[in-house]
């Protein structure tokens, strides 16, 4: 399952585009309730923040920098001295390029994180400069070949088939699929074909598949009329929260009986970033959540929300890109770890495509992804197991059995072919 994070260290940073978010102090931060643990010999490293803070993109990215900026102030306590520069890719190909080549030839960066369904377009600038790259594989096959890429949200081929879609909307009680995919996004466009094949092989009718939906767009009525027509019961998509909820709402207003509607974005502070409306729209809707969801209160959930509370000044569920954020500075530290001391950019890269468990600070619970690549050149680094909450009056409820739905992929099975 994609959850397609198209998907601010300050907030105020979200309305300015390629900005510099402020940058973390590189001696330990004050009201630590860790000893340190590590050490980075004293270097600071700077990295550098690749994500949407305006565009269509932004309602999700823009809380990216939050979860840096509390992985950094973690980091930071525990001896490693951080700092990090922002800048904003403006949710299209172009201004991921331009704010890579900032971030290279202007900030000199250390490290990139990338965070936004247009990291495609700076990748062979990346690759091309040996910077090791940090973040979420929501956009592009590029983590998947390129050995300087590194996907703290798990490293998924979407060309490929698994059977997780069709075992969530099975034991929903969903018989008849509409899936939304966006077209100018690889992997939203293939994971759409891919939950559709699967929901399929678990023996449900897709009665509308559209894998090139315009990115963004909350244009929804005609491929709602169109969904009604062919029988819909259950929905979801590789979608902005903005457009699936639009989806979502018009599908109730033509009177359509959803037994279930999935979505990929939207979960916790996702939901309040959508705007009005939205809460209303999200009752009783499904939420698929790639890590441990903060309900299940578990030693690693309390870890991530104790950092954002104490240097990112946020309460209440993190967002997805919270999430990724804060794994994504612990995966870079992960790295620094296993690259010994005086690591270089090249030996970082190095280091982290040995590492064959990783388990995002412990948000993955008893599962494990890895970086290593195989053989052929290629990172399988996705486990295929997914988080389901459900959102009902003000608050997300774990769903019983689904913590989480662990499918397996299907040999020789591909979405080649699909419409």
């Amino acid at each position: 399952m994609a959850s397609i994070a198209i998907l601010a260290s300050a907030c105020s940073s979200s309305s300015k585009s390629s900005s510099s978010a402020p940058t973390s102090s590189s001696s330990a931060p004050t009201g630590s309730s860790r000893a340190p643990a590590g050490s980075s010999g004293g270097k600071t490293y700077t990295i550098g923040v690749l994500t949407d803070l305006t565009g269509v993109a932004s309602s999700a990215e823009m809380t990216t920098p939050l979860g840096v900026k509390a992985g950094v102030g973690l980091a930071n306590s525990e001896g490693y001295h951080i700092k990090y520069v922002v800048v904003d890719a403006g949710s299209t190909p172009s201004g991921a390029l331009a704010g890579a080549e900032r971030l290279v030839d202007e900030d000199h960066v250390f490290a990139v994180i990338a965070v936004s369904g247009l990291t495609f377009a700076a990748a062979p600038f990346l690759a091309a400069h040996g910077i090791p790259v940090i973040g979420s594989a929501t956009d592009g096959t590029e983590w998947i070949s390129d050995r300087n890429m590194f996907s703290v949200f798990g490293t998924e081929d979407y060309t490929k088939v698994n059977t997780t879609a069709g075992l969530i909307f099975k034991k929903l009680g969903a018989t008849n699929l509409a899936v939304l995919g966006y077209g100018i996004v690889p992997s939203a466009a293939e994971s759409a074909k891919g939950d559709a094949v699967s929901a399929e092989l678990a023996g449900l009718k897709v009665g509308y598949l559209n894998a090139n939906f315009p990115f963004g767009s909350t244009n929804v009525q005609p491929v709602v009329l169109a969904m009604k027509s062919a029988g819909t019961d259950g929905y979801t998509g590789s979608v902005e929260e903005n457009t699936s909820f639009a989806v979502i709402e018009a599908l109730r207003q033509e009177g359509v009986p959803l037994k279930a509607a999935v979505v990929a974005v939207g979960y916790g502070a996702d939901l309040v970033q959508a705007g009005a409306g939205a809460e209303q729209a999200a009752q009783g809707v499904y939420f698929t959540v790639s890590y441990e969801p903060v309900e299940m209160h578990t030693a690693a959930t309390e870890r991530l929300q104790n950092a954002l509370s104490t240097y990112a000044g946020v309460s209440g569920d993190p967002s997805l890109n919270e999430y990724i954020g804060f794994a994504s500075v612990d995966g870079f530290i992960t790295g620094l770890k296993a690259a010994g001391s005086n690591p270089t950019q090249a030996s970082l890269i190095n280091a982290m495509l040995g590492i064959r468990s990783y388990n995002a600070a412990g948000l993955y619970g008893s599962h494990s992804i890895g970086f290593a690549m195989d053989q052929r050149g290629q990172v399988a680094g996705a486990d295929n197991c997914i988080w389901l909450v459900q959102y009902s009056g003000s608050t997300f409820h774990l769903v019983a059995g689904a913590d989480p739905i662990c499918g397996t992929n299907v040999p020789g099975k591909t979405v080649s072919g699909s419409s």
